[in-house]
């Protein structure tokens, strides 16, 4: 049956649901530990599968003793390239935009380190694991290549998930020849490796023909059709449920080899199996953020404004597959200089493949965009808030579309005054702390699309006047289904206690991606439609009853609110859901919706979120020890479903900008391709003893172009302003630029 998610308690509200600081409906169940995430999924008969993983990143696999892993008495079978049954797809083919080439066991080829070369089977999880290790594999390695000078470079058609490698606008060498002022500098970004919470996992259970997997997943309906691909099934066969998810920034939108291989194990041997990676297996198979390096070469004329705005690109993608971190596209929407030229090159190197990880493209291009603008601002002796009023777009500069850039002024402003930037000295190591500590501020701003995809959902009421609504949507942990839930209780006229959510399920209708910010704005715009189209058939039937108060209204008569219908021109004359269901001798009632942008506005419009961030850092003048103690950013993202939950998610975008510019970096070893620091103990990411004093400021803005909701996302922006205020910031108490990230005390140590 699909997931029902119940509520905790009541909620006390005024007004509509919409817009109130609501608590996440599905806390209780989560710190409770009632929330069954996909490795909680026990079937009768149950086998563990473990994935043994090369330990080189080049070569071929010479030999396995599968003999030894299937004497051990807990181990029912050892699939290799050997026995492994093909699969109905070939999954070195790329068969749609969003089709990465994945390791299944197709052959003895390793391509880099911990990529799949067997999987064992075994009774329990600690068999399985030990069949693992008595496998012994040798191998006939090759040199691995896994630096920026040790690959092969490459001119790639597409970066990202199709975009265009280059852009150019105007006359870029003019530019550069008529400014008054010019800078030339570079930054270097490194891998970096999603690391949620909950690791990838899946159950697969076969009946015949038919599939039913549990298994974390961004894009349910979506992934359904690519399982049934892959193994020559129909698509009304498989059934994905992902009701929980600790996590996916990404990662879990995309098919995995990990995933087919748990399900061939489970066609072979006619049981159901559970296969959960552990942390080090993160590091490798399921995508990573690429690492780059950018070049930005900026011109400004005598006021300070724009002249030339040049980004270059270097990105990191494995040997066998295209995912280029466009990071160049980060200058492309934001500084209105007339003259704009980007460019992507890329390397390939024995890694597993990058894939998109939280703000791709955004968050490492906007780190050396915003450091390059802080450079800028000096080099023109302004302050750099002025600086960037004087150079933000009021039109997107890629397109020249209009798009709500007065909003990022009001974010300069509101933000500015909160942080109490005002009579910032521009000359770096000029403010001290009381501790003799060197203290600094800098700032960034904030921009990330605001994507909408394709959704489908169904509401229905029922004969006690309260409602089901339906959407196949992904719940990462940001509280998707308390916001979704919200709008869907506004569309249907109820209070969101009268509501059922069901979500997280493949037999749903389908909610379209949980990517790029979008969710809620188009899983959300699905309800809402949903509700309406619902309420206009129940008022049809009133308005239609001779025995009805609304008899004779007309639709455009009717307001649904509080579970009744309302006439618009007499408030006396009013009747209950329940009332006209029961008049008309039905239990239910259905309404469909669907969302998706207005394709005219998508032409005509450049849509965007915008914010500005603001930071401040204190260093030891001795030791170069870095502590970030403030941060305040401000955001306008359009409306706001939930307060409480959008600033949950702008908290949690700064700490992850925070990460990004002083932790966060994976280390392959030169000589073997290995990743050497694949757990969360060596991998840093910032603890509570590192997170700072934060505010986010929530900047009203109408944007009736977005979509009819008028919703944008703000799950990414919070990253992408706050990794330059962090290492502008730094540059400003230490006088000294940092050129790599994460930034090192042996960086700024003057």
């Amino acid at each position: 049956m699909p997931e029902t998610i119940p509520f905790s308690a009541p909620h006390v509200r005024m007004g509509s649901s919409s817009g109130q600081p609501l608590s996440r409906r599905d806390g209780v169940l989560k710190v409770t530990g009632a929330a069954t995430f996909a490795a909680d999924n026990h079937p009768e008969n149950l086998l563990h599968a473990v994935v043994a993983v090369s330990t080189i990143a080049r070569g071929r696999v010479a030999s396995l003793d599968v003999a030894a892993a299937k004497a051990h008495p807990g181990v029912v079978e050892v699939i290799t390239p050997a026995n492994c049954p093909p699969l109905a797809l070939d999954p070195e083919d790329k068969h749609s935009l969003f089709d990465f080439r994945f390791d299944a066991l197709q052959n003895d080829r390793v391509r880099y380190a911990k990529q799949p070369i067997a999987l064992v089977v075994a009774g329990t999880l600690e068999a399985a694991a030990e069949g693992a290790r008595l496998l012994a594999p040798t191998y006939e390695a090759e040199t691995a290549h896994v630096g920026f000078d040790d690959g092969e470079p490459y001119d790639p058609p597409a970066v990202g998930i199709g975009s265009p490698p280059n852009f150019d606008k105007g006359d870029i060498a003019a530019g550069h020849a008529a400014a008054a002022h010019r800078i030339d500098t570079d930054f270097e970004t490194p891998p970096q490796y999603h690391n949620a919470m909950e690791p990838h996992a899946i159950v697969a259970e076969w009946n015949g023909d038919r599939l039913t997997i549990d298994t974390p997943n961004q894009a349910i309906v979506m992934s359904r059709a690519a399982f049934a691909g892959y193994f020559g099934i129909p698509v009304e066969n498989v059934l994905l449920r992902s009701p929980f998810l600790g996590g996916g920034f990404g990662s879990k939108a995309i098919m995995n080899g990990h995933y087919i291989l748990a399900i061939l194990a489970a066609r072979m041997l006619g049981r159901p199996v559970k296969l959960a990676l552990p942390r080090d297996q993160m590091f490798g198979p399921v995508g990573h953020r690429g690492a780059t390096r950018q070049q930005l070469r900026l011109g400004m004329d005598a006021q300070g404004r724009l002249a030339a705005l040049e980004h270059r690109t270097v990105a990191m993608t494995s040997s066998f597959d295209d995912f280029i971190e466009p990071a160049s596209n980060a200058s492309l929407n934001l500084y209105a200089s007339p003259a704009i030229s980007t460019r992507h090159s890329a390397v390939r190197v024995d890694i597993g493949t990058p894939g998109p990880m939280r703000a791709p493209g955004e968050a490492t291009g906007s780190a050396a965009l915003e450091c390059a603008i802080d450079e800028a601002a000096l080099a023109c002796g302004l302050d750099p808030l002025e600086f960037r009023l004087r150079n933000y777009a009021e039109t997107d500069p890629a397109s020249g579309k209009p798009f709500s850039a007065k909003s990022l002024r009001e974010c300069y402003a509101r933000g500015a005054e909160k942080f109490g930037w005002a009579g910032r000295p521009i000359e770096p190591r000029r403010m001290r702390d009381k501790g003799g500590n060197l203290v600094g501020w800098g700032m960034g701003t904030a921009l990330f699309h605001a994507p909408m995809f394709q959704a489908e959902a169904r509401a229905t009421l029922r004969a006690d006047g309260t409602a089901l609504v339906e959407t196949a949507g992904a719940d990462m942990g940001q509280g998707a289904w308390t916001a979704l839930a919200q709008i869907a209780a506004d569309g249907l006229g109820l209070t969101i206690d009268q509501i059922e959510f069901r979500s997280g399920n493949s037999e749903l209708p389908d909610g379209g991606v949980a990517g790029g910010s979008g969710h809620t704005a188009t899983a959300g715009t699905a309800l809402h439609n949903a509700g309406t189209d619902a309420i206009a058939k129940l008022a049809e039937l009133a308005v239609n009853a001779p025995d009805s108060p609304l008899f004779g209204a007309g639709n455009a008569g009717v307001e649904a609110r509080g579970g009744r219908l309302h006439h618009r021109a007499d408030e006396t004359r009013s009747e209950s859901y329940a009332d006209i269901l029961a008049r008309a001798g039905l239990k239910t009632l259905e309404g469909m919706g669907a969302g998706g942008r207005d394709s005219a506005d998508a032409e005509a419009r450049a849509m965007f979120s915008h914010g500005a961030v603001f930071a401040e850092v204190k260093v030891d003048a001795d030791l170069g020890q870095v502590k970030v103690t403030r941060l305040v950013g401000a955001f306008a993202a359009g409306r706001i479903i939930n307060p409480k939950l959008a600033k949950s998610q702008l908290y949690g975008g700064m700490i992850w900008g925070l990460s990004f510019a002083l932790h966060e970096e994976a280390v392959h070893d030169r000589r073997s391709g290995r990743p050497m620091n694949a757990d969360l103990a060596s991998y840093h990411i910032p603890v509570h003893a590192d997170i700072p004093d934060m505010q986010a400021l929530l900047i009203d803005e109408d944007d009736p172009y977005v979509n009819p909701l008028g919703i944008k996302g703000v799950g990414e922006i919070g990253i992408t302003g706050t990794v330059g205020a962090i290492a502008n910031a730094i540059w400003h108490a230490t006088g000294v630029r940092a050129r790599r990230f994460p930034i090192r005390i042996e960086d700024i140590v003057c």
